[in-house]
């Protein structure tokens, strides 16, 4: 059995809010989660890419924390 990683991306919105998708790794294909609304979606690749494409279109989440 593959072993099991998780990373995030998060965005925060013009009100101050923070807005999380967790990528799961395991073998070759990512799982993206959003704990803002559920959202989940396969990826295999790009997934840091489509997270924050989520994170923008869906929440108007981003202003990166870490800049």
């Amino acid at each position: 059995m593959p072993s099991m990683t998780t990373s995030k991306v998060s965005r925060w919105d013009q009100h101050g809010r923070e807005h999380v998708v967790h990528v799961r790794k395991s073998g070759m294909q990512r799982q993206l989660t959003c704990d803002t609304c559920g959202w989940r979606k396969g990826a295999q690749f790009l997934p840091w890419l489509k997270a924050e494409e989520h994170l923008a279109e869906a929440h108007q989440a981003t202003v990166d924390p870490t800049a």
